[in-house]
């Protein structure tokens, strides 16, 4: 697939001189699998991989990520509480929260924890390449 948002992301990644790092954290391994093979579609992305909230925080502390997604229904610990400390971790990072099943109340909660976009699963491969292109555009015309 090339479309112009793969295009830019390429483009993008070359004039900084390296891959964007990019963090999927995702209790189901098929969704995290599906987001990783999403990314490698270009060579604008490095992705590691997270299976729950406790796995991410680690990673967040011990990695800078240029953007993080985020299911916001995990067992163990919510989404939120995962949000809350990544913020804490890395204020600047960009996190897109996706979900299949969270109520409005907690997408909400999301976005005044810092949360920048939600996705709704299931996400089509254009839907979530250009929220990224989005965001990373977003962040690094800010300086992030």
């Amino acid at each position: 697939m090339s479309t112009p948002e793969l295009e830019k992301l390429t483009q993008m990644a070359q004039e900084r001189g390296r891959p964007f790092k990019v963090l999927i954290v995702d209790d189901e391994k098929w969704v995290r699998e599906v987001f990783r093979d999403f990314c490698d579609l270009t060579q604008a992305f490095q992705v590691e991989l997270a299976s729950d909230g406790n796995r991410a925080i680690e990673m967040a502390g011990n990695s800078d990520y240029d953007l993080i997604t985020l299911d916001l229904i995990m067992p163990e610990m919510s989404g939120l509480e995962v949000l809350t400390a990544i913020k804490e971790i890395s204020p600047k990072v960009p996190v897109m929260v996706i979900t299949g099943n969270a109520t409005d109340k907690l997408i909400n909660q999301a976005g005044i924890m810092g949360a920048c976009r939600v996705l709704y699963k299931p996400v089509l491969l254009e839907s979530f390449i250009a929220e990224m292109m989005s965001t990373l555009d977003r962040s690094r015309v800010r300086g992030e």
